[in-house]
């Protein structure tokens, strides 16, 4: 599961909008809005690699981000 807030946030802090991220990823923005609903279960590998990439993301941050384990 994404931790969509905290990438949120770091769309934010990197500048950019979710449409502006969007379209420097090469996707619709109405798909990334798709992404963030379903918690980012449905992100494809490319769209992570393009999103590290643009926001220009840690190690430390990608695992934050991307990595989240829900321990119940």
């Amino acid at each position: 599961m994404v931790d969509v807030l905290k990438l949120k946030a770091k769309i934010v802090e990197k500048g950019f909008t979710v449409s502006s991220l969007a379209y420097a990823i090469g996707i619709d923005q109405s798909t990334l809005y798709r992404r963030f609903a379903d918690q980012g279960k449905s992100f494809t590998i490319g769209e992570i690699g393009q999103i590290v990439t643009v926001l220009e993301l840690t190690e430390q941050e990608v695992r934050e981000i991307f990595f989240v384990q829900n321990v119940a």
